[in-house]
């Protein structure tokens, strides 16, 4: 294991959060979540796989859709607990069928990608209650 990879600092519950962006634009595609066999499966077959957390199974991107991520870079950030992925994307990043997850209408009419208000009243906390 290199000594990056060693210094990753994985959430309680074994994973890190992954942002995909295209190597080109620099746009942000989508987030997703890897374990550390997600991630060795990225980096070495240069596909981007994650960890379903709802599936509880892994799932490499474009394998259903054929919307594949072929990786170009991938780098932790300043603290090593979120894992940055360049890629070159093919067709739609979103299972809505858009670009990016962060589009204001998903292909299928769903509602994404809004923007947030200037402040939020509540707090996360009071939110939950």
């Amino acid at each position: 294991m290199s000594a990056e990879a060693a210094s990753i600092r994985w959430g309680a519950d074994g994973l890190i959060p992954a942002v995909v962006q295209d190597h080109t634009s620099r746009e942000v595609l989508m987030l997703g979540y890897m374990d550390a066999e997600a991630l060795r499966r990225t980096l070495e077959e240069g596909r981007v796989t994650f960890w379903s957390r709802s599936r509880r199974e892994y799932w490499r991107k474009g394998d259903t859709s054929g919307h594949a991520q072929y990786v170009r870079r991938a780098r932790l950030d300043c603290d090593a607990d979120t894992i940055l992925i360049e890629v070159e994307q093919i067709g739609a990043a979103c299972h809505t069928g858009t670009r990016t997850c962060f589009e204001e209408e998903g292909a299928d009419g769903s509602v994404r990608g809004r923007d947030l208000p200037a402040t939020i009243d509540a707090s996360p906390e009071e939110t939950t209650q």
